[in-house]
């Protein structure tokens, strides 16, 4: 049976067969004992991204009661869906990535104290929870850097990675087409905004093999 369990740019989770390179989870159990999903998709602030494997562990996806596992395409897929490097199975990303994130939003020198900081700014950047729908920006793609998703004003459903020079058309098997950035136009910007700000202080995200 496929699961509930594959997440797009969007945040919304899907039942298709492809699995990705990174599972994540939203806090806690959203899932009930027939391994559907149910009220609203996520239960607390620290959303994250993991190994699929580390040191051995394995359990059955969707155990009931234990937290509800999703799927990502890559690392550039999880962060417009809201989640950020695991501390624990991806402690050295995590550090490279709250490194960034400190130098894109605190005074130089000063480092991030709690997790926690990080997590409630992208909780209120990321999801609309009264509509429980995904807030997006308005910005301009020649202030975006490598790794942020977009979307274009012609094609509104049709996620776009910004990587090198190029904008690339995700899907969940992989990227699967390419053009020229543009010089410059309005997008709508995927990715919460202090992500991408961590992007352009130094933290690249991982890419599918496709895009490459």
């Amino acid at each position: 049976m496929t699961l509930q369990n594959r997440v797009d740019p969007f945040g919304k989770i899907h039942a298709v067969a492809e699995r990705g390179t990174l599972f994540g989870n939203r806090g806690g159990c959203f899932h009930d004992s027939q391994q559907h999903l149910r009220g609203r998709h996520w239960v607390n602030k620290r959303w994250i991204t993991c190994l699929l494997a580390y040191t051995g562990w394995h359990r059955e996806v969707m155990t009931p009661n234990r937290y509800t596992e999703l799927f990502f395409l890559d690392e550039a897929t999880a962060f417009p869906a809201g989640h950020r490097p695991c501390m624990l199975c991806r402690r050295a990303d995590a550090n490279r990535f709250i490194d960034a994130w400190a130098r894109a939003h605190l005074p130089p020198g000063q480092r991030v104290r709690t997790v926690d900081h990080v997590d409630d700014i992208a909780h209120r950047e990321r999801l609309d929870a009264r509509h429980r729908r995904q807030r997006t920006t308005r910005v301009h793609l020649a202030t975006l850097p490598d790794g942020a998703l977009v979307t274009r004003d012609d094609a509104p459903e049709q996620p776009l990675l910004l990587w090198q020079g190029r904008l690339h058309q995700w899907s969940f098997g992989g990227y699967t087409g390419t053009f020229p950035r543009p010089t410059d136009e309005a997008v709508t910007l995927l990715t919460p905004p202090s992500f991408a700000f961590a992007f352009a202080a130094g933290y690249t995200p991982a890419v599918h093999d496709s895009a490459r």
